[in-house]
């Protein structure tokens, strides 16, 4: 497994527009296709405002919060490693809600989890000390130019 890049983030209002940015200038010089950096994107967009929404909610700019990214390639996969120090949340123990039948049944929101497990290959978590450690694993898509 190689590492390709990795960022440490503070927790503030820029926070996931950082990390996005961040990721697809990654996307740009590693050359992936754009369909593996549209979901890489939205994903990580996802995970990191779930971080920043409840996980650290009330600690945006604490010197003691923090945030790290790493990306990995191993094979044709590639894997983010998003470590944070926040409340403890395992995103695989959640259980999807129905989707709705009609459109007076949906809602905005909540869809997050289920967008994520849609375009990932796997999604890990583990607990160490005082860190959520989530992996998110993704196919490295043919090129399709």
């Amino acid at each position: 497994m190689q590492t390709i890049a990795s960022l440490s983030l503070i927790p503030g209002p820029d926070t996931v527009a950082q990390g996005l940015a961040w990721l697809q200038s990654l996307a740009a010089q590693q050359q992936w296709p754009p369909k593996t950096s549209f979901k890489l994107e939205l994903c990580l967009d996802e995970a990191l405002t779930n971080v920043m929404l409840y996980g650290l909610k009330d600690r945006e700019n604490e010197p003691a919060s923090l945030i790290e990214l790493e990306v990995l390639q191993n094979g044709d996969a590639l894997l983010i490693d998003i470590i944070d120090n926040g409340r403890p949340f395992d995103p695989t123990l959640e259980e999807l809600s129905p989707l709705a039948t009609s459109l007076d049944e949906a809602v905005i929101g909540g869809h997050g989890l289920r967008l994520m497990r849609h375009y990932l290959k796997d999604i890990q978590y583990h607990r160490t000390e005082e860190h959520n450690h989530l992996r998110l694993i993704a196919a490295l898509d043919a090129n399709d130019h």
